[in-house]
C-alpha cells in the first residue's frame, strides 16, 4: 500500500490497527451485527475518512478503535499496545495520552476560556505544555484573540477550532474525529477541514474522520467505505465526484437488499 503524503517513509508506520473485528449488540432473533469482521490499517501521517450509509457500522469502529468501546472478538492495536491487554486505569492513560478527540457537539467545558479548554487534556494529566507547540497549535488554528474568550462568546466555528487545538495540544499518536463538521455552516467546516488537512500536511498527524458528507472527505487521504459491519471498498487521493459515486452505489445495493 502507498502513500500520497509527503511525511511518509517507504514503509509507512501503522499508527492504529484492527483485526478481525466484531462487535455484536443484543442476541438470539435480537442480535445486532454492528462490526462482522474488520480488519484496517491505519497508516501515520495519514488523513482518513470512514464512510457508509447508516446504521453501516462506522461511528462503531471509530469508538473500538479509540478505546471508547470494547469490541466483542478481534484485536485492536494502538501504537505498539493491544488494547485487550490493558487494564482499565492503563485504558484511561492512553485515551489521554495517546489519542485525541473531536467531537461534532464540540464538547468544550462552558465555564473555561478557549485556552483552558485547550490545556484541558494536559492538566488533568498534570502535564505542563509545550509552549511553543501551544503557540503553533493556536496560530495555525487561528486563535490567537480567542484564547480569552469562553464558548459561548464564541461561533461554532471557532468552538471547533478550538476543539481540534485541544485535541493535537498533547501530540497524540491518533486523533479521532466524529462528525466535526455536522454542526458547522459550510464555511465554518471548511475552515476545521482545512485545519485538519494542515496538521497532517505540516505536523504529520493521523486523523480518522467519520463523516457523511463527501465534500468533508474530499479533504482526505483515503475513504474508507462499510456496509452491514463490514469494509467493502477504498479509494485513495479522492475527490467529492468518486465519493459520491460510491456513496450512490452503497445507498442502492442497500434498497435492493432490503428488497
Amino acid at each position: 500500500m502507498t502513500v500520497d503524503s509527503p511525511h511518509s517513509a517507504l514503509t509507512p508506520r501503522v499508527a492504529a490497527r484492527a483485526v478481525d473485528l466484531h462487535k455484536t449488540y443484543g442476541s438470539g432473533g435480537a442480535e445486532v451485527r454492528a462490526l462482522d469482521g474488520v480488519s484496517i490499517d491505519l497508516l501515520a501521517g495519514q488523513f482518513t475518512a470512514i464512510m457508509g450509509p447508516s446504521g453501516s457500522g462506522k461511528s462503531t469502529l471509530m469508538h473500538c478503535l479509540a478505546a471508547l468501546d470494547t469490541p466483542t472478538s478481534g484485536q485492536i492495536v494502538v501504537g505498539d499496545t493491544d488494547l485487550a491487554r490493558l487494564r482499565d486505569k492503563a485504558l484511561t492513560a492512553l485515551r489521554r495520552d495517546q489519542v485525541g478527540f473531536v467531537f461534532q457537539a464540540f464538547n468544550l467545558i462552558p465555564t473555561l476560556t478557549a485556552k483552558e479548554n485547550i490545556l484541558l487534556p494536559l492538566s488533568l494529566a498534570g502535564a505542563k505544555p509545550d509552549q511553543a507547540w501551544f503557540d503553533t497549535v493556536v496560530d495555525t488554528v487561528g486563535l490567537r484573540d480567542r484564547l480569552g474568550h469562553r464558548p459561548a462568546e464564541m461561533s461554532g466555528g471557532q468552538q471547533q477550532r478550538v476543539a481540534c487545538a485541544r485535541a493535537l495540544v498533547s501530540k497524540p499518536a491518533i486523533v479521532f474525529a466524529d462528525e466535526p463538521t455536522g454542526n458547522l455552516d459550510s464555511t465554518s467546516g471548511a475552515e476545521v477541514l482545512s485545519f485538519l488537512r494542515r496538521s497532517v500536511d505540516e505536523f504529520g498527524q493521523t486523523i480518522v474522520m467519520v463523516t457523511h458528507d463527501a465534500i468533508a472527505a474530499s479533504y482526505c487521504d483515503r475513504v474508507v467505505f462499510l456496509a452491514d459491519g463490514r469494509i467493502v471498498d477504498e479509494i485513495s487521493s479522492p475527490d467529492r465526484e468518486q465519493i459520491l459515486e460510491h456513496m450512490s452505489a452503497l445507498q442502492a445495493a442497500a434498497v435492493r437488499g432490503e428488497a
